[in-house]
């Protein structure tokens, strides 16, 4: 769309839906900016979280159950 035409559009339009045309467009930014906040790397925390040996291991407070 050309900005003319929507510039054109936009001037016509009463005082109170250009109030509503603007917050809208404030909505429309600030989803954007949202969605390219939610970008993720794969592999982020590599490195950054250790298992101990034993995890599999039973635990202890369980014996007497098992």
């Amino acid at each position: 769309m050309a900005s003319a035409s929507l510039f054109t559009k936009i001037n016509s339009l009463p005082e109170s839906l250009k109030v509503e045309v603007n917050d809208f467009i404030d909505f429309l930014i600030s989803k954007k900016k949202l969605s390219e906040k939610k970008t993720r790397k794969a592999g982020f925390l590599k490195g950054k979280i250790e298992m101990s040996p034993d995890f599999d291991e039973p635990l202890d407070d369980f014996k007497e159950y098992m």
